[in-house]
């Protein structure tokens, strides 16, 4: 007999995004616009730290949520970059990535067939996530609301089992990021029902116009919000996987449960390195940042100059457009695009039924790589659709 698993791990698939990615890799002339990833190295000040970690033995166990020094520099970190105020000893757990923040979140607020509202398209991480909690996501359809989760559609989408709201602004895929009085507006609807809000705020520190706002600020809302951030994208650390939970205290004690019998602990290593980045590197990724406004910049005049029609994101490094398919699926256009023009970018499908029709096109590359890509987008859309000449 075949011993049986869970059966929503064999319901859930690989991410959209991987699976393309993987699809591409490899080939041959493919110039690649897919992944989520900043194009800068670690900066050397951070990586230093982290060497020097190794060297002076700093490779144990850590405390369950993390040291102290870098916990205390994550609430001023906060406190000094979106008015948020956390407890270091309480209030904060350093996580595997934003991520395993997230992973650990849902699994301790959702039971079964809790719902869990999230705007489409999103990231395709958090579905999975959800259903393994037991939960149920109910996507809500943002396109025509320049891909925003408003209030009213919060409100419509509310019934006797909605248990969280999840606000991932700014918005992998998207760009989309919410204003204060937006927020100050779902706050508002929130307030006074007994749902959370997870607000996954790992690219809020690539807000272009204006500054990043988080719903915790309001006082209404802290005592029922969980903020997930991290420092991957702020300061390219990716690969070191520090990402931190920032909940009141009588919500992050029980996350922390979920934590120390998940992981343990973050990596030593990467939390004195991570340390490094928020106590003496506050604002390195204001010099990405600038870089990325004008990539953005660039691909946005390029995407309208050939007609599609597009968002200027405020937020993250993606642009979303939506392009004719000529009756194929968006999966089915992105391998022809794959094929005629060598060019790879992720199949809006991917981020839910709410992204069929557009692509998400990652401006995390050099601008030389960008005109190159657009280049061959262009030619491949101006048609015929035969294979491009990339000599």
């Amino acid at each position: 007999m075949k011993p049986t698993i869970n059966r929503q791990v064999e319901n859930i698939e690989i991410s959209g995004i991987r699976k393309f990615y993987n699809m591409v890799s490899g080939q041959d002339n493919i110039l690649s616009l897919t992944i989520g990833q900043p194009d800068f190295y670690t900066p050397e000040h951070v990586k230093k730290a982290g060497i020097a970690a190794i060297d002076h033995n700093q490779t144990v166990y850590t405390p369950n949520a993390g040291i102290l020094p870098l916990r205390q520099a994550i609430r001023s970190f906060v406190q000094q970059k979106y008015n948020l105020s956390y407890s270091a000893d309480t209030e904060i757990i350093v996580t595997v990535g934003a991520s395993q923040a997230i992973d650990i979140t849902l699994r301790t607020i959702l039971s079964p067939g809790d719902e869990v509202i999230l705007p489409g398209p999103v990231y395709p991480g958090y579905e999975p996530l959800i259903r393994l909690a037991g939960g149920v996501p109910i996507h809500v359809d943002t396109t025509h609301h320049q891909f925003k989760l408003t209030s009213e559609l919060i409100k419509s989408h509310i019934t006797d089992k909605t248990k969280c709201v999840l606000l991932p602004y700014p918005s992998n895929p998207t760009g989309a990021t919410l204003s204060e009085v937006q927020l100050k507006e779902i706050a508002e609807e929130l307030e006074n029902r007994d749902i959370f809000v997870l607000s996954d705020e790992i690219y809020s520190e690539l807000v272009y116009e204006g500054d990043h706002h988080s719903i915790a600020s309001f006082p209404s809302m802290r005592d029922k919000t969980i903020v997930i951030n991290g420092l991957s994208k702020s300061h390219s650390m990716t690969g070191w996987r520090i990402g931190f939970v920032l909940a009141p205290e009588w919500l992050a004690g029980q996350i922390l449960k979920v934590h120390q019998y998940n992981v343990s602990c973050a990596s030593s290593i990467s939390q004195y390195a991570a340390l490094e980045a928020l106590k003496n590197g506050i604002d390195d990724a204001i010099p990405m940042r600038e870089q990325y406004l004008k990539r953005r910049d660039y691909c946005f005049e390029r995407l309208t100059k050939m007609g599609l029609q597009v968002e200027l994101p405020n937020g993250a490094f993606y642009l979303f457009p939506k392009i004719p398919t000529d009756s194929k699926t968006t999966f089915e256009l992105a391998v022809d695009i794959v094929n005629k023009a060598h060019l790879a970018v992720v199949p809006g499908s991917a981020f839910s039924a709410f992204g069929e029709g557009y692509v998400r096109i990652s401006y995390a590359y050099s601008l030389e790589t960008l005109k190159e890509g657009l280049d061959r987008l262009e030619r491949y859309l101006k048609g015929p659709r035969t294979k491009v000449d990339t000599r």
